[in-house]
């Protein structure tokens, strides 16, 4: 005698064969802009990753950090954050890039190019997009200001925090501006909480050791 299955139970089969065992959380495309008010390309770095982010939707998360070594140019830039330079000086020397530059854009901490070339930036969003990301992290977003990690990398993690300026809270003509970060501790696996404090937008990121790949992303609020 056949046994026949009822025909949603066939449909949710087939559904959980096509999302694989305990499918990862699909992460955004970190887009980190190096940028300067007294940087003479930015104006049209910023218009790009703007369209960028318009049209890429949450496939990717752009944020433009403000670097204080173009300051002696002209005015100092009010939007520069030490841990800007730092940040990006560590992305170059990993990256094999002869020295820190603006409009330099990094992503996932894994690429980078000038963010006016946008053929260069669409080809490393799809890179990234298609890479298989080392570990397995899945974010969530507890009430009262707490967020939860789950799953594993490859090694402890450090987790970050990045607060930003979004609309109707931004008036520059950069996307997501950096107003402030933190490390809010470092993660190895398993399920933890974090709490963090955030006056405007921020989002997270888990990230290896010493500005290494980003592994996961997710905006908090």
């Amino acid at each position: 005698m056949k046994n026949f299955l009822p025909s949603s139970l066939l449909a949710l089969a087939a559904l959980t064969l096509a999302a694989g065992p305990a499918a990862a959380e699909r992460q955004p495309v970190l887009i980190e802009l190096f940028a300067s008010q007294n940087c003479n390309a930015c104006p049209a770095a910023h218009r790009t990753l703007k369209a960028v982010q318009a049209e890429q939707g949450d496939n990717v998360m752009v944020l433009t950090w403000s670097v204080d070594y173009w300051d002696y140019l002209g005015t100092p830039d009010p939007m520069a954050l030490p841990v800007a330079s730092e940040r990006q000086a560590a992305y170059a020397d990993r990256l094999g890039v002869r020295a820190p530059y603006t409009p330099q854009s990094v992503y996932d901490g894994a690429k980078q190019c000038p963010a006016t070339r946008r053929a260069a930036v669409d080809e490393n969003i799809a890179l990234r997009t298609a890479a298989d990301r080392p570990g397995e992290v899945s974010v969530a977003v507890l009430p009262g200001n707490r967020f939860s990690l789950d799953g594993h990398t490859p090694a402890p993690a450090e987790v970050n925090l990045v607060e930003f300026l979004d609309a109707p809270a931004n008036p520059t003509p950069m996307v997501h501006p950096v107003t402030r970060a933190s490390t809010l501790g470092l993660w190895t696996g398993g399920h933890v909480s974090f709490s963090y404090d955030c006056e405007a937008s921020c989002v997270a990121i888990v990230q290896a050791p010493n500005y290494g790949e980003v592994y996961a992303t997710h905006r908090l609020k």
